[in-house]
């Protein structure tokens, strides 16, 4: 378990880098961090609860870029990939499988509010045109993970 969760850093790690130094991520990082969040959860809960939690985290995560993809052509008149980058859907889609349904819902919109305030912090003084979206949020997952494993927070996986 020590070298996986040690490999689940690495790659939030590098994703939160890359996206801050060069707004690009290698692809390979996201089917790695996606299958180690679904390993660290399948090993803590049972089967049954582990299958339906992904299926409901997907189905949050189509109607949130559903919801998302409509207000991008009807609001802005552009397509989705032009308002937010497939690192981020990527990242989306690999974070579905880290934890149960209500812990997702929450830690991903406390994800969202946290990419908010970062970015809107850090970018005071400079116009900045693109939000490290991914890289913001694998850094709050990266902290979320750290807590967890540290034992202050150990529901993550049951509720």
């Amino acid at each position: 378990m020590f070298i996986l969760k040690t490999i689940l850093f690495l790659c939030f790690f590098f994703v939160f880098i890359q996206d801050m130094k060069e707004r690009q991520v290698y692809w390979f990082l996201f089917p790695i961090s996606g299958l180690i969040c679904a390993l660290l959860f399948y090993n803590n809960t049972l089967p049954e609860l582990f299958y339906l939690s992904v299926t409901f985290n997907f189905i949050f995560i189509f109607l949130l870029i559903l919801v998302l993809n409509f207000y991008v052509k009807f609001k802005l008149k552009t397509t989705i990939l032009k308002a937010i980058g497939l690192g981020d859907l990527l990242l989306f889609g690999s974070l579905s499988l880290s934890f149960s349904t209500i812990s997702f819902i929450i830690i991903f919109i406390s994800s969202l509010i946290f990419s908010l305030v970062l970015h809107l912090a850090s970018s005071k003084n400079q116009k900045l045109l693109h939000v490290p979206l991914a890289g913001y949020m694998s850094l709050f997952f990266l902290i979320t993970y750290l807590i967890h494993w540290s034992g202050y927070v150990s529901l993550v996986y049951t509720i």
